[in-house]
């Protein structure tokens, strides 16, 4: 059963965060928060995920991307028309700005991240953030603007509570995306994303051996993560459709 979460948080200021809420699960490290800062004149969001030592993490990050050990993650919003060319540098000085230490990853959208929605099944918990205003197909005729695609986004961040080996890790970020798809397909919408949607599938780091070996969308655990996520995504998409 899936449980997701309705509605936008309550305001929250620099210094506070508020915690995502997950009907189905609490675990410390899955815990992340909604931050506001003021960046040249504009009011942003970001989330924050501090997961501490022991977790790695597979994504398609800006900042901190591939395999590795993460100890936190970070999504967050820019402004439409997003005019920096080091999104990298600029997600460390944020992570910096909230004192998050150690390896991170870091993701960027400009969609609105009060918005964000969760969805947990079984002891995965997904998080989406969804900017759909520059979508598309993947596949689509080649284009070439001069410039980088602007950064709408749909962003997911996937908690899971077991060890992954490197091929599962792999496996789920392919999970999430068929999800994905299939969730903005069920909401109405033409497309299979934006040109920048990024994926961070976060586990515990094996005590012994590789990990679960498969996520699979009929795996135990990746048809887990595929709920969550087609849950989430398809909550925040339904308004834009």
């Amino acid at each position: 059963m899936i449980d997701g979460t309705t509605g936008r948080p309550p305001a929250c200021r620099a210094t506070e965060g508020c915690l995502i809420r997950s009907v189905r699960i609490r675990l410390p490290e899955q815990r992340g928060e909604l931050l506001a800062r003021h960046e040249d004149g504009v009011d942003l969001h970001h989330l924050v995920w501090r997961l501490g030592p022991g977790w790695r993490v597979c994504s398609s990050a800006v900042l901190g991307g591939g395999i590795g050990p993460r100890d936190w993650i970070l999504n967050a919003q820019v402004p439409g028309g997003y005019p920096r060319l080091d999104p990298d540098r600029h997600l460390a000085e944020i992570a910096e700005a909230e004192h998050l230490t150690g390896p991170g990853a870091g993701l960027m959208t400009a969609a609105d991240v009060t918005a964000y929605t969760v969805a947990a099944d079984e002891g995965v918990t997904a998080t989406a953030t969804c900017g759909l205003g520059v979508r598309g197909w993947a596949a689509a005729p080649a284009e070439d603007t001069g410039a980088p695609p602007r950064p709408g986004t749909v962003n997911i961040v996937v908690v899971l509570p077991v060890p992954l080996s490197d091929a599962a890790l792999v496996n789920a970020v392919a999970t999430a995306t068929e999800a994905k798809v299939q969730a903005l397909l069920d909401a109405g919408l033409d497309c299979s994303g934006t040109p920048t949607d990024s994926v961070c599938v976060a586990a515990p780091a094996p005590d012994a051996g590789p990990g679960e070996p498969f996520a699979g969308p009929r795996s135990r655990w990746g048809a887990r993560l595929a709920r969550a996520v087609h849950a989430a995504v398809l909550e925040g998409a339904l308004p834009q459709s």
